[in-house]
């Protein structure tokens, strides 16, 4: 109670934690997670969509194919939108994913003067591909 306020200066990253600074549990914008072979986890199950209370998740599942494998499973996620105008950040969506494919990151930069900015799309919500290891066989 005695001791100095720390003010934090955000973004200035001449400060040595370079920014904010996030509890683990902080639910930030959520992120499509891939696999280790970077397929993407989402199997269309619509589990999230209906677990959200705000009714802010909206998916368009279509069928894998040989030539053109997305997810691990039969289907994937072709169409993947959350509306942040909507989502509260409850987690239910989080917890109901039977494959861990939707995660809470920790993205919090939502501001802008746009609302039809928060509808976030499938592309924006990816994780980036994973650093695949080199082919050492030779």
């Amino acid at each position: 109670m005695l001791a100095p306020n720390v003010v934090e200066d955000y973004p200035n990253p001449k400060l040595p934690n370079q920014g904010a600074v996030f509890q683990e549990r902080f639910r930030g914008l959520h992120v499509l997670q891939r696999d280790e072979s970077g397929l993407e986890k989402c199997v269309a199950c619509f589990l999230c969509a209906a677990a959200c209370p705000a009714n802010c998740i909206y998916i368009e599942a279509a069928e894998n194919t040989e030539k053109n494998r997305i997810s691990g499973a039969e289907r994937y996620a072709k169409v993947y939108n959350i509306d942040y105008n909507r989502c509260i950040f409850c987690g239910y969506c989080v917890e109901a994913c039977p494959t861990d494919a939707i995660t809470h990151g920790h993205g919090f930069e939502l501001a802008t003067f746009n609302a039809t900015n928060l509808v976030y799309r499938k592309e924006q919500l990816l994780a980036p591909m994973p650093d695949l290891p080199a082919d050492t066989s030779r």
